[in-house]
């Protein structure tokens, strides 16, 4: 069966790929099928998650699932939130990893309540109309770091420290994250409903 990722991500399509493999699924991007990114104009990852999903099985013609996630810190009321891969470009600056997580620090400096965590809502439709679209999420709890750290992943992870296993999310081997990364845990709680909704694997 092809799924197509409504995400033009090649970092979270690798991500997802491994995650799925046990369900046999050809993922596909929907890049490479000439499907434009969706608008993400909700307040919340699942409300998001679900108009990309729409979106990109609207195109395909099939079915397709999307992940919105991103970092949440309880400092800033849960910010960067859903606005977390654009959030430098709020304040005039590139919507780049490195300025995202520079704008972020100047944020939080000077605060000793770091605790944040990553989100992930992952959705997944059968058609563009599908009533019945599978929904999971994935936390991830850690503590901002004051200075990034480590060579690995994308977006925010040189920032997120977790404790569990003393170091960053970027100091992380690939097959450590993707056993335990927000992105992971719900993954693992889609594929359960994959299995029992869509009868896959």
């Amino acid at each position: 069966m092809r799924l197509v990722l409504a995400s033009n991500n090649a970092k979270k399509l690798v991500e997802l790929q491994a995650l799925f493999s046990a369900l046999g699924l050809d993922l596909v991007n929907q890049a490479a099928l000439g499907i434009d990114e969706a608008d993400e104009p909700h307040l919340s990852f699942v409300e998001n998650a679900l108009a990309k999903a729409r979106h990109a099985a609207q195109h395909a013609g099939g079915a397709a699932i999307a992940d919105d996630s991103g970092l949440c810190v309880d400092a800033l009321n849960g910010a960067p939130g859903v606005l977390s891969a654009r959030y430098a470009a709020l304040f005039g600056q590139p919507k780049t990893d490195a300025d995202n997580n520079r704008v972020l620090l100047q944020k939080m400096h000077g605060v000793t309540e770091r605790s944040a965590r990553f989100v992930s809502a992952l959705v997944a439709v059968r058609s563009a109309d599908d009533p019945e679209p599978l929904v999971a999420m994935g936390r991830w709890h850690g503590q901002l770091l004051a200075a990034p750290q480590g060579a690995h992943g994308f977006g925010y992870d040189p920032l997120l420290y977790i404790p569990e296993f003393s170091c960053s999310v970027s100091d992380m081997r690939s097959e450590l994250k993707n056993q335990h990364s927000h992105r992971a845990i719900a993954a693992v709680a889609m594929v359960v409903q994959m299995r029992e909704v869509w009868r896959l694997g």
